[in-house]
C-alpha cells in the first residue's frame, strides 16, 4: 500500500510496446497535408481556410465553461469535457505555447483524433519536457484577456525521485478547488476541526505542505509545520550513507516532539518512514498516544502488515492514507472498507488513472499488479499518457469514473534505467 506525496512524473518512455508514442497514428477520415518532417496542417481538407473551422473539425462554437472550476460536482458526460479540455489546449487563442508547439511534431490531429479517454494513449509522454520548460509557456493563451492581467500561477514541483524536479503550473482557479477537495477529505477521514494541526511534510517547492496550511486554515486549525527536504534524503541514501540519514531522521523526530510538548496538537499528517522511526521510541510512542487523534500518511508506500502494526502501537488514533502526484495536481479519493486496503479512486475527469503491463500496453485484469499510467485534464493544464514510477492493484473505480483505481501502491524497483530511491518521501 502506498501514499504517493509531492509526484513523480516520469518521462522518456521506450519500454516496448507502451501505450501511445509520438509514432503514434490514428485512423480518420479527414487528409491532412504535411508542412515538413513530423508537421501537420491542422485544417481539415473540407473546411475552407477563410472560414476558420473550430479546434475539433466542425463550424459549431464550443462552451468552454465546462472547464470552469471550481465545481461541487465534475461534469456529466466526461467525454464532451475531454473534447472541450482538446479544444482549448490546441487552440491558437487558448492553448499554452508549450502544447501548440507539441501540436506540430505530432503525427496525428489532436483536435480531430482525440475524442474519448482511450485516444489519450496517442500521445507521447511528455512530462520530461517539465524540467527545462519555462513555467509561462504552461500557461494555457485563454487565461489572458483583454487588458486585465494574467493571473498569478503557484509553481509546484515534484520531489526528484527519478532526476532533476519537474513542474507543474496551478493557476488560481484550480488551487481553489484542490482545496475544496481535500478540506472535504480531511474531515471526512476524522480530522479534529479546531484542534492543533502538525505537517510532517515538504514545503518549498513542494504542493503539500502549500495544500496543507490551506486546509488547515478552512478547518478553523492552529498549523505547525516542520521542514523536510525529501531531495536531501535521497541524496544521502544514494550514496548509502545511514548514518547521516539516521541522523537527519532524528533531527525531524526531534523537532515534532518539541512541538507536541509545548503545543495543543491532535492532528498529524507524516510520511510512513517518520511515523515507523517515531514508532521506535517509547517515549515520543506515549507522547503520541497522549495527543494524536487523527493521523493522515502519505509521500511514501507502507504495506498492509506495516500498517497493521502501527494500527496496533496508536489503537486510539484514526489513522487514515492520501494518495496524490504533482504531475496529477490533485490527490485522490480515500476509501477502505473494514480492514480491507485502502482504495484510491481518482478525481476523474480531471485526473484518470489506467494499470497496464509496463511491457505491453495493455490494461491488467482486476485484482492484479501493473504499472500506473496517469492523465491530468483541466482548464490550466493538459498532462496525458504519464507512465508513473509506481505499480498498484488494479481495482474498479467508483460509479460514473472513469478509467481505474488503485490499490496497494509501491515504487518499481527501478525506472528509466535507475533504482528508485523513495527515502522519507
Amino acid at each position: 500500500m502506498a501514499a504517493s506525496g509531492d509526484g513523480h512524473g516520469h518521462a522518456g518512455v521506450s519500454t516496448a510496446g507502451y501505450v501511445g508514442g509520438a509514432n503514434s497514428t490514428a485512423t480518420t477520415g479527414e487528409q491532412r497535408t504535411k508542412t515538413g518532417p513530423g508537421e501537420a496542417d491542422w485544417r481539415v481538407a473540407d473546411c475552407p481556410a477563410d472560414q476558420g473551422c473550430d479546434m475539433i473539425g466542425g463550424m459549431a462554437d464550443i462552451d468552454f465553461s465546462l472547464l470552469d472550476v471550481p465545481r461541487s460536482a465534475p461534469v456529466d458526460d466526461p467525454e464532451a469535457y475531454l473534447r472541450t479540455a482538446i479544444a482549448w489546449h490546441f487552440g491558437e487563442e487558448t492553448g499554452s505555447a508549450f502544447w501548440l508547439r507539441t501540436a506540430r511534431t505530432l503525427d496525428f490531429n489532436p483536435r480531430t483524433d482525440v475524442n474519448t479517454f482511450t485516444d489519450l494513449r496517442l500521445f507521447p509522454n511528455l512530462l520530461s519536457e517539465l524540467r527545462t520548460e519555462p513555467v509561462e509557456d504552461l500557461i494555457p493563451r485563454g487565461y489572458i484577456s483583454g487588458e486585465l492581467p494574467p493571473p498569478v500561477p503557484q509553481i509546484f514541483e515534484s520531489g526528484g525521485t527519478t532526476g532533476a524536479p519537474k513542474r507543474t503550473v496551478q493557476l488560481p482557479d484550480w488551487v481553489a478547488q484542490v482545496i475544496e477537495w481535500q478540506t472535504e477529505d480531511f474531515a471526512s477521514g476524522g480530522f479534529l476541526r479546531g484542534r492543533g494541526f502538525l505537517c510532517m511534510m515538504p514545503s518549498g517547492p513542494h504542493g503539500v505542505g502549500y495544500f496543507s496550511r490551506l486546509v488547515s486554515e478552512r478547518l478553523g486549525s492552529t498549523f505547525h509545520a516542520i521542514d523536510l527536504d525529501p531531495r536531501w534524503v535521497k541524496k544521502i541514501t544514494a550514496r548509502n550513507a545511514t548514518g547521516e540519514v539516521t541522523a537527519y531522521v532524528d533531527h525531524l523526530v526531534e523537532q515534532t516532539v518539541h512541538v507536541l510538548q509545548t503545543q495543543h496538537i491532535a492532528n498529524l499528517h507524516t510520511t510512513p518512514p517518520l511515523l515507523e522511526a517515531m514508532a521506535r521510541n517509547d517515549d515520543v510512542v506515549n507522547l503520541m498516544n497522549e495527543k494524536i487523534g487523527f493521523m493522515l500518511l502519505s509521500g511514501a508506500h507502507v504495506d498492509v502488515d506495516t500498517l497493521d502494526l502501527l494500527s496496533g502501537i496508536f489503537p486510539k488514533t484514526t489513522i487514515t492514507m492520501a494518495f496524490g502526484s504533482t504531475m496529477i495536481l490533485s490527490q485522490a479519493i480515500t476509501r477502505r472498507r473494514d480492514d480491507d486496503p485502502f482504495v484510491f479512486h481518482p478525481r476523474s475527469p480531471y485526473a484518470t488513472f489506467w494499470v497496464v503491463d509496463p511491457d505491453t500496453g495493455d490494461e491488467v485484469p482486476y485484482g492484479q499488479r501493473g504499472q500506473v499510467v496517469m492523465n491530468h485534464i483541466s482548464k490550466g493544464m493538459f498532462l496525458p499518457n504519464n507512465l508513473e514510477r509506481d505499480s498498484a492493484i488494479r481495482m474498479p473505480g467508483l460509479p460514473g469514473q472513469v478509467g481505474d483505481s488503485l490499490s496497494e501502491v509501491r515504487p518499481v524497483a527501478s525506472f528509466e534505467g535507475e533504482p528508485v530511491i523513495e527515502g522519507v518521501y
